[in-house]
C-alpha cells in the first residue's frame, strides 16, 4: 500500500535508454497521473530553485554559467566519475524532489499515479510505491537510443551503460516488467495489459469522450481527446495538411504517442485537425496545430486551446508554449486567448527557456501563457 491513502502509485524505473519516459507517456494516454522524478531534479538546482545555492557551496562557482544558472554538463562530468562527489550532490536534491512528488501526488485528481525515476529503488523511494515497473531494453538498442535520440558520441553512450548496475538487478525488485526492444505497438500492448490488471478502467478502453462541442459554418465540430487507435486518421490529416512534407504512416503516429498527446477536431464525422502537446518538466509545449483549409481557425482554435490548457494544469503546468505555424500567427486571435508573442530568451523562469529553445522550430512564433502563478520548487 502506497504512502498517499486513496492513491494507486506506480514506482516506473530502467535503466538509461530503455524508454521509460515513453512508457510513463503510454500509461498517461490511459488516464494515470504522471511525474517526471528526474526532471525534477534539473528544477531543484535552477537559478532560485531552493537546491541552486547548496549544489555551487559544495562544489564552487565554476559550475555556474556566466547567465548565475548552474551547468548540469558540468555538474554531470564531475560525479560521474567521482561516487563521492555524486553521493553529496544525491543528498541534496533527493530530498527536495521527495518533497516535490509529495505535492503533486496530493495535488492530483487522478486516482493512479506513476512515479518515474531512474534513481527509485537506489533512493528508496518504490518503498512509498504500490508497485514498482521496470522497463528493460537490450543493451544494443540503449546504445542505439542514446546515439540517435540523445545525439551522445559513442564512448559516452557505452560509458553511460556500462556505469549503471546491471537491468537484471532492477527486474529482480519488479512487479511488472515491460520489455521495449521493438515496436511502440508492442511496448503498448504490455503496458495496456499489465494497467487493466491494476482494476481501474483505462481511457483508452472507453468511447471517444467529447470534450467541446460549437456550431460553425461548416456544422456542428466537437472535440476530443485522440488515442493510438486513432493513429491512421491523424496521419492521413497531417499528409493532407503538410502534402511537402514526409508521408506519415500508421505507425508513425504511434511512435509519436510516446512523446505527445493528441486533439482531435471532428466536423461532423469526419476529422478536421489535429493539435498535438507535450508536458515535460512541468512545461506544456504545443509543437504541432493542423487545420484543414476551410476550417475557420478563430472559432475552432479557442475550444482547442481551452481543452489542451486544461489536460495541462491537471498535470499541474506552469506555464503553455505554443509553437504556431505562421499562417495562424494572428495576434489578436492569440492575444484573446490569454497568449503573448515572446522570444524563448525572454521568458522569465529557465525551465521555461529551456523548453522554448528545444521545441522551437523553423517558421513558426512562439505564444506564451503562464497558467499558474504558484511554481513547484520554488525558493524557500
Amino acid at each position: 500500500m502506497s504512502s498517499w491513502p486513496g492513491k494507486y502509485v506506480i514506482g516506473l524505473t530502467g535503466n538509461i535508454g530503455t524508454g521509460k519516459s515513453v512508457v510513463r507517456r503510454m500509461l498517461e494516454h490511459l488516464g494515470a497521473y504522471t511525474i517526471d522524478a528526474d526532471s525534477l531534479t534539473h528544477r531543484v538546482i535552477a537559478k532560485g530553485a531552493p537546491g541552486y545555492q547548496k549544489v555551487i557551496d559544495s562544489f564552487g562557482k565554476w559550475i555556474v554559467t556566466p547567465e548565475g544558472e548552474i551547468d548540469r554538463g558540468k555538474v554531470a562530468r564531475l560525479v560521474f566519475s567521482n561516487p563521492e562527489a555524486l553521493k553529496q550532490l544525491e543528498s541534496i536534491i533527493h530530498p527536495f524532489v521527495l518533497q516535490g512528488v509529495d505535492w503533486l501526488i496530493k495535488h492530483s485528481t487522478q486516482k493512479v499515479i506513476v512515479v518515474e525515476a531512474i534513481k527509485l529503488l537506489e533512493a528508496n523511494m518504490h518503498k512509498s510505491c504500490d508497485s514498482v515497473w521496470v522497463v528493460t531494453s537490450a543493451p544494443v538498442v540503449q546504445y542505439n537510443r542514446l546515439l540517435h535520440n540523445r545525439k551522445m558520441s559513442e564512448a559516452d553512450a557505452k560509458a553511460r551503460i556500462t556505469s549503471q548496475p546491471p537491468q537484471d538487478l532492477k527486474v529482480k525488485a519488479a512487479n511488472v516488467v515491460i520489455r521495449n526492444d521493438t515496436s511502440f505497438e508492442d511496448a503498448w500492448k504490455q503496458v495496456v495489459a499489465a494497467y487493466q490488471k491494476i482494476g481501474i478502467a483505462t481511457e483508452e478502453s472507453a468511447p471517444a469522450k467529447t470534450v467541446a462541442t460549437q456550431k460553425i459554418s461548416l456544422g456542428e465540430v466537437s472535440v476530443i481527446r485522440g488515442k493510438p487507435r486513432d493513429s491512421q486518421a491523424i496521419a492521413a490529416l497531417i499528409n493532407r495538411v503538410r502534402p511537402a512534407a514526409s508521408k506519415l504512416a500508421h505507425d508513425d503516429i504511434m511512435a509519436a504517442f510516446g512523446e505527445k498527446a493528441f486533439l482531435l477536431l471532428k466536423v461532423g464525422e469526419n476529422l478536421g485537425g489535429v493539435l498535438g502537446w507535450q508536458v515535460e518538466n512541468l512545461v506544456s509545449r504545443t509543437v504541432d496545430i493542423l487545420l484543414i483549409p476551410e476550417i475557420p481557425a478563430n472559432q475552432v482554435l479557442p475550444p482547442m486551446m481551452e481543452e489542451m490548457e486544461q489536460a495541462s494544469r491537471n498535470l499541474q503546468c506552469e506555464a503553455s508554449l505554443v509553437f504556431v505555424p505562421t499562417a495562424l500567427a494572428n495576434e489578436a486571435l492569440w492575444k484573446g486567448m490569454g497568449y503573448e508573442k515572446r522570444a524563448p530568451d525572454s521568458l522569465s523562469v529557465s525551465a521555461w527557456q529551456e523548453a522554448a529553445r528545444e521545441s522551437m522550430t523553423p517558421n513558426t512564433v512562439l505564444f506564451f501563457k503562464q497558467l499558474r502563478q504558484d511554481r513547484i520548487l520554488r525558493p524557500i
